[in-house]
């Protein structure tokens, strides 16, 4: 057996293909930001008064995935506190990852030398513990909440409020909050004291179009591969596929490392337009298993409706998912959501992109939206039922 894994690393031990492979992830913030000077300058004038350690006004920025938000509010942050160390400290929290109020003020916490417990403490304890080591430091906190939408559709926005309240109880430190989200309708659902304290700066990213897209993979791509190794016809095909799905940078850079790592499992020293395609099907993969099993409940028994009433069809009206959505969750003994509820549902996984949801002239019927499922059904599937009994046994 150890011969089987000495053959594979020694195969891939032979490829040239990359040069610095980390550069091409996610969480990479590069030196330079092309095509976003306007939300840099816009993002620097809001934080201007760090430099004269003041509290700048909270900061509410919206915009689709891979629009650059979160790498240029990490980029400004480090450029700014290499150049003012001592007015601020910034903590970054990815609240997909934090998923809890308690572990949200835990993590901020240790990023302030605060040990905390994993568990045991309420988080009223954990708040007060909070305010108490805000006005130990006496310094301007800046908190960055990334994903914020995902937090407030678990657990309501009890802890966003009391963070945007934070600075009545506090004296020479303050806190300022910076709030990312893709969701440009969230905060229709938030307290509106919450969204009146976090909106006091909005900032909103543009998709790019696939010249930007272009320009970003071919800088990216010239500091990740070796030389020779990545074509133009193939940045132009990645910069073009990820325009096609909302101008998403993050896509693009993906279907790129992920070509990358084909041509070098299989030994070669080239990535091909075929490497690409192969890369757009794996990613594709797993970006859906990704989305949906994050889904809250009701959206993925939303889902379950429309798999079940597909059977044997291709679309169904949304009055007909609702039915069939109704009758799940009387077998499950649960509250429905409303009509108008689901209908948002349908309208979020569309722009997911998990979905279609067309709407259709029915004459004298009227208007009606005609749903099907748009990505992988079995992916679909197996994301929804994968760590929920209840679910699975919808479809059994």
């Amino acid at each position: 057996m150890s011969d089987i894994i000495d053959a594979v690393l020694s195969s891939l031990s032979k490829g040239k293909v990359f040069k610095a492979r980390e550069l091409l992830l996610p969480d990479y913030v590069p030196e330079t930001l092309p095509h976003r000077e306007e939300q840099i300058k816009k993002l620097v004038e809001i934080l201007a008064p760090l430099a004269r350690a003041e509290r700048p006004n909270n900061i509410f920025i919206y915009g689709l995935t891979g629009t650059g938000k979160t790498a240029v509010t990490k980029f400004v942050l480090k450029n700014l506190h290499k150049r003012f160390p001592n007015n601020f400290i910034y903590i970054y929290i990815n609240t997909r990852q934090s998923d809890t109020p308690y572990r949200i003020l835990a993590d901020i916490l240790e990023n302030l030398n605060s040990k905390v417990p994993y568990t045991g403490l309420s988080t009223a304890e954990l708040f007060r513990r909070f305010l108490k080591k805000l006005n130990e430091i006496k310094s301007i906190i800046v908190l960055v909440l990334d994903e914020i939408d995902v937090l407030a559709k678990k657990h309501g926005d009890d802890i966003l409020y009391r963070l945007t309240r934070a600075n009545n109880e506090l004296g020479k430190s303050k806190i300022s909050i910076i709030g990312i989200t893709n969701d440009v309708k969230f905060t229709e659902n938030l307290d509106p004291r919450v969204v009146s304290s976090l909106s006091e700066e909005e900032l909103v990213f543009p998709p790019y179009n696939a010249e930007e897209l272009e320009d970003i993979l071919k800088q990216r791509a010239s500091l990740a591969f070796n030389e020779g190794v990545i074509s133009d016809e193939v940045v132009k095909l990645c910069a073009a596929l990820a325009a096609r799905d909302h101008g998403d940078a993050r896509r693009a850079l993906d279907l790129l490392r992920v070509a990358g790592e084909i041509a070098e499992r299989e030994g070669r020293n080239v990535v091909t337009i075929d490497d690409v395609e192969k890369a757009r099907v794996e990613i594709e993969k797993d970006r859906v298993f990704e989305v949906v099993s994050t889904l809250p409940f009701h959206s993925k028994l939303v889902l379950m409706a429309i798999l079940l009433g597909l059977k044997g069809k291709n679309t169904l009206t949304t009055g007909e998912v609702y039915e069939i959505y109704s009758s799940l969750t009387k077998k499950l003994g649960i509250e429905s959501v409303t009509q108008r509820r689901v209908s948002d549902i349908l309208n979020e996984l569309d722009m997911i992109g998990v979905i279609t949801a067309k709407v259709v002239n029915r004459g004298r019927y009227g208007k009606t939206k005609e749903v099907s499922i748009a990505a992988n059904k079995d992916v679909v599937l197996k994301a929804i039922i994968e760590k929920d009994e209840r679910l699975a046994s919808m479809w059994s």
